[in-house]
């Protein structure tokens, strides 16, 4: 069975980023299962033989280098952490590209860390690369480089969703499918009997949010949490997402043609272009700018730019140029900008009208803080 939304987005998914975790490519024992890659190969196959440019963010380096080794037990120290990421992450990638060379085609290694995408020359040439290897009729396989992370393989990106939410911007797929290992977003605990599939979601608000809390520890369950907020990325930029189990066989074959599958994020606003995708959900600010009520009106309901009276407060260490988070009294983000004057000068000229700006600096070279072409609103305004 066919739903009209549903079939009107797969019809448009001209691009699709798949993101696969870690439990959908692992065994029960934390090793990494060739047949699963084999049979998400022949499903990737599936959707290019029907025109369609496929990415995949793939999970599961640690578990493969942990096969690789016979290691029973992930690692806690960092540097173990590491040198097994890196023993298995090419191991990863060759299953990747012999089951695809099975249809073909061949697998294409691509590691990131949170600068290549962070600095805007980097983030085009990643960019670049991963729309030529679509003409090439590649498949890029995509995942942190985690033999450089500090983070103790949390991801300098905060996990893979969220690193998947960025490749989609970054190549305004249309569509993202996060591979889980649980059905998609349902009502409550998924392990109580009577919770239900939440089979559409229209809006992300904290209705929706809150189903993913546990009432009494605030900690989010399935990593459900985290495919949300990569959602909310996604779609506040204009693109859908599903959430989906990745161990029932078909799964993508059967999101691409429009049927019911998981949970589907629908966009939540219009599209924006690549530059503000970059600015208000891939670039990390530098600082942060508190602004008044009016202000924060006039920037996302009324597309302004930013103007020094509407600032209350400026943090952080910025020059012009940089990234600036935007957040109103409460300490809500709700926009991003590049900012016209460094640290120190807002700070001089927050709060006044902007004939005083020259007083106060002694030149003005900016009538804005922000220009509004250079603010990207990264909440719904729908």
């Amino acid at each position: 069975m066919t739903d009209l939304l549903r079939q009107e987005i797969a019809t448009a998914a001209d691009i699709v980023v798949v993101k696969v975790g870690t439990r959908v490519l692992t065994t029960p024992e934390g090793t990494l299962d060739e047949a699963r890659i084999a049979a998400l190969a022949a499903e990737i196959n599936g959707l290019m033989e029907q025109g369609r440019k496929v990415a995949v963010v793939s999970s599961g380096a640690v578990g493969a280098g942990m096969g690789r080794i016979g290691m029973r037990q992930r690692p806690r120290d960092l540097a173990q952490l590491q040198a097994v990421a890196a023993m298995g992450q090419s191991y990863l990638v060759q299953v990747y590209d012999r089951t695809l060379r099975s249809f073909g085609r061949h697998a294409a290694q691509i590691l990131l860390t949170a600068e290549d995408l962070n600095d805007r020359t980097r983030y085009l040439n990643v960019r670049n690369t991963i729309l030529t290897l679509f003409d090439l009729g590649g498949v890029p396989i995509i995942n942190e480089n985690d033999t450089v992370s500090v983070e103790e393989l949390k991801t300098t990106f905060g996990d893979n969703d969220r690193l998947a939410a960025m490749v989609t911007n970054l190549i305004r797929a249309p569509l993202l499918v996060l591979l889980s290992d649980v059905e998609g977003l349902y009502d409550g605990d998924p392990r109580t009997p009577g919770a239900k599939l939440v089979s559409t979601v229209t809006h992300l608000d904290e209705s929706i949010m809150g189903l993913v809390r546990d009432v009494k520890t605030g900690l989010s369950k399935g990593g459900m949490a985290s495919k949300l907020a990569a959602a909310r990325m996604a779609t506040v930029s204009g693109e859908n997402v599903v959430i989906a189990s990745g161990r029932q066989p078909g799964t993508l074959a059967r999101i691409l043609a429009g049927e019911p599958v998981g949970t589907l994020v629908v966009s939540q606003g219009n599209t924006i272009t690549s530059r503000k995708r970059w600015i208000g959900f891939t670039a990390q600010p530098r600082g942060q700018l508190v602004l008044d009520d009016g202000a924060r009106r006039a920037i996302e309901k009324q597309g302004r730019s930013l103007l020094a009276i509407g600032i209350v407060e400026a943090t952080g260490s910025f020059k012009k140029g940089d990234v600036v988070s935007l957040r109103d009294r409460h300490g809500a983000e709700f926009a991003r900008g590049l900012t016209n004057y460094p640290t120190d000068e807002v700070a001089r000229i927050k709060g006044l009208k902007t004939d005083a700006i020259a007083s106060a600096l002694g030149h003005c070279p900016y009538e804005e803080v922000i220009h509004r072409d250079n603010i990207a609103v990264t909440t719904s305004t729908t």
